[in-house]
């Protein structure tokens, strides 16, 4: 089935995507996929490699504490 997994925080999108999931694996991949994607974002808005270390010593859980993730069914 297609679902469209949304990620909010404090009123504001941070991700949204569509993917096909079928099974644990395939969903499992997806948040996965959606995990790299809101790193990958974070890193691209540092402005200095300093920022971007700075970033790789946080914990990525501690930044998503309080998000909500949405599941749509499509």
């Amino acid at each position: 089935m297609k679902i469209r997994m949304r990620i909010s925080k404090d009123g504001a999108s941070l991700y949204e995507r569509v993917y096909d999931v079928f099974d644990a694996e395939s969903f499992g991949k997806a948040c996965a996929d959606a995990w790299c994607a809101l790193e990958e974002q974070q890193m691209e808005k540092e402005d200095s490699i300093g920022a971007v270390m700075e970033h790789l010593k946080r914990d990525m859980l501690d930044q998503m504490m309080g998000a909500n993730i949405t599941l749509e069914q499509l």
